[in-house]
């Protein structure tokens, strides 16, 4: 099994920018459609960010316009450049696999350890 490991996380002040990184031990980003997943304490985990197989991106409205997700496929690296950090963007960011499944989409794989990101001045 495909195993995920994301990086990149830290503190920034509101208004700056990170990168994530989410590097898999196979090929499966340009197999498979993708997302970016973040889960702040005492809420569900949500989906922020998809890229098709065929690399179309959507974004979830409360990142749209400050998130970018890409992929590197000969690095086997998925990313996460987000701009004009916000504090409500604070959480623990995952990356997966996702299937669509009637207009939702849904996690395929197994969950890495995440990454924490704080926005806070």
């Amino acid at each position: 099994q495909v195993q995920l490991v994301e990086s990149g996380g830290g503190s920034v002040q509101p208004g700056g920018s990170l990168r994530l990184s989410c590097a898999a031990s196979g090929n499966i980003f340009s197999r498979n459609a993708v997302g970016w997943y973040r889960q702040a304490p005492g809420k569900q985990r949500e989906l922020v960010a998809v890229m098709t197989s065929g690399g179309t991106p959507d974004y979830a409205d409360s990142v749209k316009g400050r998130f970018t997700i890409s992929r590197d496929n000969a690095k086997n690296t998925l990313y996460l450049q987000m701009n004009s950090l916000k504090p409500e963007d604070t959480a623990v960011y995952y990356c997966n696999a996702v299937i669509s499944f009637g207009s939702r989409w849904l996690a395929a794989g197994s969950w890495g350890q995440g990454t924490q990101v704080t926005v806070s001045s």
